[in-house]
């Protein structure tokens, strides 16, 4: 939206009939339905799209297929641990892959396991451990810490060739009653369950079935057949000690399903059992590149369109009326204001031209008012190029940590933009500490962030879980704030501070302008209640998805819907604010900058009622920890919500009073 430096501008032109201004309206509107649609059937393909995120190892057989575990993981605790925090199978020799940043930050602790498994090999029954004869015998102190977690429901998460372990459910639907003899739902679980509960006793999935699929590459003839692993699934099973009958060669014999009984956990004795497992393949007909569709798939995916759709044509509705109001109105106080001999009478009606030689007059505290709107760029240009670029597919979920690690290099290069904005409004509004400008944009946003996380990260190390971030990682994280985001936050403030400030169309009074006393309705609060609504009403749906990811460790990968909701949020966000403003120029009170700022942040109220929804009707959460993690990951998230919402509305509302102020004429 560009914005002139004229004062006096010719006055906008106004519809000279109603039946002109609504075929204009009609079209209009018709033409941004064209473009949703065509933006949605984009969308859908592109939604559908991903890239891989490594190269395919191809197999031949017999090649070993390596088995890793990730981590324990439990929507419960919401805290990770590492695989060999309980007693199972060791390697003789145990290896940590190198992680980046986001596994890291993600808890994820992936390390080898003793599983032998070979490319198109089946395995009836193997014992894990190299004790055949000899069972493992778990400690008083080993069975309570396993009947914990069977108690808190944790799963447990493998990998093969980079592919996660699923668990098969098989459901009928609501159907009717023929249909349901012929078919059944298919859904896929991440990771399996350590174990299970019946009344008051504890049984552990001691053995695994591990189902892997394949699928066969078309070669020469003279060449070897190589295969590619497309699918890895896993049924576990608990089996007693006395019904696994193991001979020297560490080979079982698995019971038949009716007569076996369930290896039980008795946290208070010693417990005897063994690990065992068996591998059967499958030819699949799913290629490479599509193999990671089976864990995107989805349940409720008609529905989770009909929403998006439907609040795409609502916002869009919504903000095609609100622009006409809000046009035509102001086309109408523009002409007004602008007729000369009627200047007499429209200085003595109230208006926002009355507020004129006020409404530019800085705010109180102009350094942390410019400072957050630094921090919100930032997050701004961070979260679009993050969606963009996963939505073309180069951070899918098999990039495991990509997406973390690419927002956190992102937010300290974006630091220089942050720097520029803040600087140049600094100066704006009459700002001449740069320094210590540059210094608060800086530290201000990612100092109450570093700060919550390293409070909740020192519970989290209480727990032991992997979830905690390492030393090392927390003392590199904190190199990257002072090395990168603070010089470039410089950069852009020094460059910022320097440019020529916004110029504003009107001059400044020397004496300020009494606020006549304003309507309830013109509340602080009531006007974040009514802002929010809109944005939030534009993104509830997708706001349940994320959170599902989150906290219960589902995929994400619709960023080809989010992509289109943050287009929605950034369009609802302006011209509520936009709308805020007009009122309240209206209302004769020209203390805009910081409410504009706040009440376009609205919407992050509600998503801190949602927030608050979602723990108690789909979490499972009772224990103060986990209680504790999620509320104070959740103020960050409602934290960074308002800064990006608000900055949205800041500049949009300060564009739309520097061009209505542009357009009068000012004695």
């Amino acid at each position: 939206m560009a914005i002139g430096p004229a004062a006096n501008r010719a006055p906008l032109p106004v519809a000279s009939a109603p039946t002109r201004g609504s075929k204009m309206a009609a079209a209009a509107a018709m033409e941004r339905l064209r473009y949703v649609l065509g933006l949605l059937l984009l969308l859908h393909s592109t939604d559908s799209f991903y890239v891989p995120g490594v190269a395919p190892i191809n197999f031949h057989r017999n090649d070993p297929v390596e088995i890793k575990a990730v981590k324990l993981t439990s929507s419960r605790t919401q805290l990770p641990y590492e695989y060999y925090s309980l007693p199972f199978c060791q390697p003789s020799k145990i290896t940590y892959k190198a992680e980046n940043l986001g596994e890291v930050l993600r808890g994820d602790r992936i390390v080898n396991t003793p599983f032998q498994v070979s490319m198109n090999v089946e395995k009836k029954c193997e014992v894990l451990c190299n004790f055949p004869n000899k069972p493992v015998t778990l400690t008083v102190e080993q069975s309570k810490l396993i009947a914990e977690r069977i108690r808190e429901d944790y799963y447990v998460h493998l990998i093969a060739d980079n592919l996660p372990v699923a668990t098969r459910l098989e459901f009928y639907s609501n159907r009717e009653e023929e249909e349901k003899k012929k078919e059944k739902d298919v859904q896929f679980e991440h990771g399996y369950r350590l174990g299970f509960m019946d009344g008051n006793k504890f049984y552990l999935h001691n053995h695994l079935s591990f189902i892997l699929y394949y699928h066969r590459e078309d070669v020469e003839e003279s060449q070897e057949h190589t295969y590619r692993v497309v699918r890895f699934e896993v049924i576990p099973q608990s089996i007693k000690l006395e019904d696994l009958k193991a001979d020297e060669k560490s080979m079982c014999t698995l019971p038949e399903a009716t007569g076996s009984a369930p290896q039980e956990i008795d946290p208070t004795k010693e417990n005897q059992l063994l690990f065992t497992y068996s591998v059967h393949w499958e030819e699949s007909d799913i290629k490479w590149a599509s193999r990671w569709d089976t864990y995107l798939t989805m349940s409720d995916v008609q529905i989770h369109w009909f929403s998006i759709i439907n609040s795409v044509v609502v916002v869009f509705f919504l903000s095609g009326i609100l622009s006409m109001i809000i046009i035509r109105t102001l086309r109408k106080d523009i002409a007004n204001y602008n007729k000369e001999d009627d200047i007499e009478d429209t200085m003595e009606e109230s208006g926002w031209k009355l507020v004129h030689g006020d409404v530019f007059r800085p705010p109180q505290y102009p350094m942390i008012l410019s400072s957050l709107l630094g921090s919100g760029i930032q997050l701004f240009c961070m979260i679009l190029i993050v969606i963009f670029v996963a939505m073309l597919g180069m951070l899918s979920p098999s990039s495991r940590g990509a997406l973390m690690t690419t927002a956190c290099f992102l937010f300290m290069f974006m630091g220089v933009f942050g720097g520029f904005f803040a600087g140049r409004l600094y100066r704006t509004l009459k700002g001449h500490r740069w320094k210590k400008g540059a210094f608060c944009t800086a530290t201000l946003y990612p100092g109450v962030v570093f700060g919550i996380c390293f409070v909740l990260n020192c519970f989290i190390w209480g727990k032991h879980s992997s979830g905690a971030v390492p030393f090392p990682t927390m003392v590199a994280l904190l190199c990257m704030w002072f090395g990168i985001s603070l010089p470039l936050v410089y950069l852009g403030y020094y460059f910022g501070f320097r440019k020529q400030p916004y110029d504003n169309p009107v001059r400044t009074n020397q004496i300020p302008r009494q606020i006549p006393e304003q309507r309830w309705y013109m509340n602080k609060f009531v006007g974040i209640l009514m802002a929010g609504i809109l944005p939030f009403g534009a993104m509830f749906i997708e706001l349940f998805f994320i959170f599902s990811a989150i906290w219960e460790n589902q995929f994400y990968y619709l960023f080809g819907f989010l992509f289109l909701v943050f287009i929605i949020l950034v369009v609802s966000c302006s011209q509520i604010s936009i709308v805020m403003v007009y009122f309240q120029l209206c209302a004769e009170d020209y203390r805009w900058w910081w409410r504009t700022f706040l009440v376009s942040g609205g919407s992050a109220f509600y998503v801190l009622i949602y927030a608050v929804f979602y723990f108690v009707n789909k979490l499972d959460i009772v224990e103060f920890i986990p209680s504790l993690l999620y509320f104070g990951y959740t103020a960050l998230m409602v934290l960074s919500f308002w800064l990006l919402t608000g900055t949205i509305g800041f500049y949009a509302a300060y564009m739309f009073v520097r061009k209505i102020y542009a357009a009068v004429k000012i004695d």
